[in-house]
């Protein structure tokens, strides 16, 4: 073997020894969308921010699919995330819908999937225990359902208070469940839908007609009243539901949590 041979075979050893870098960059948001070296080049460059988001499997009256929460945060999260430099782990599915046994709300009806607000208080701060030791400075709760609301508000200021010498904050988006103005906006725009929110109705069902048609079974969207709830799972009208309003509510949603967590970092800097 010639000298020459012997230094191209060595050169050829040493790239095939050398681990594969992240690649030119894959521009997902969604962290299980990326590889470990992609997430550690985002975190490299800058990228402190990173939000949990939760959804849950709960029925959705006659026309709504169980997953339907799961579907929508996790759309929204990734549009919240472009808009403030963040990453999004994978939607925490199984949220607080009552008791198990004997079964309360949601849970009478078959295909709601509960766990007890120890449960979720844990796996929540399990998950952000794991960003921040991966150095991420600002962890974001984002939940898609009324009952996850005050764990995560729990659970936020027990880590900041824990964590607050080492320059790490927990925050539950609080606004983007309870102060996006959709029933303001509903009012305004001459809709007359009474309880616009109410489960299973009109904005819930304009939300999942704007992303997953296919979640919608049209044909059973009807004014459902709360007596209505036990028979059906439902108390809202849907009828006027449709895409449009729909990409509405959710926008409205995603600027009121951009606005939180813009607040929340500017704070902080």
């Amino acid at each position: 073997m010639t000298i020459r041979t012997t230094v191209f075979s060595l050169i050829a050893m040493c790239f095939m020894a050398t681990p594969v870098l992240a690649s030119e960059g894959s521009q997902s948001v969604y962290m299980e969308e990326l590889t470990w070296q992609e997430i550690k080049g985002k975190l490299r460059s800058g990228t402190q921010s990173v939000i949990v988001p939760s959804g849950g499997i709960e029925q959705g009256g006659p026309q709504l699919v169980t997953g339907k929460q799961n579907t929508i945060i996790h759309y929204t999260a990734g549009q919240i995330a472009r808009s403030v430099n963040a990453l999004v782990a994978p939607v925490i599915a199984y949220v607080p819908e009552g008791r198990i046994e004997p079964p309360e709300g949601h849970m009478q009806f078959p295909g709601t999937i509960s766990v007890t607000e120890q449960t979720y208080a844990s796996i929540l701060q399990d998950t952000a225990a794991s960003l921040k030791q991966q150095g991420f400075r600002y962890i974001f709760f984002i939940g898609e359902h009324g009952g996850s609301q005050r764990v995560q508000q729990q659970v936020a200021d027990k880590l900041t208070s824990m964590w607050l010498s080492e320059g790490v904050r927990v925050y539950n988006v609080s606004h983007y469940f309870s102060r996006a103005g959709q029933e303001e906006w509903n009012e305004s725009a001459g809709l007359k839908i009474p309880s616009p929110q109410a489960h299973a109705g009109h904005i819930e069902t304009s939300e999942m007609m704007a992303l997953d048609p296919s979640g919608v079974r049209d044909n059973l969207r009807a004014a459902y009243m709360e007596r209505d709830y036990k028979a059906t799972g439902a108390m809202g009208d849907s009828t006027k539901a449709s895409a449009k309003y729909g990409r509405r509510y959710i926008g409205l949603k995603q600027e009121a949590a951009i606005k939180q967590i813009r607040h929340a970092i500017s704070v902080n800097e």
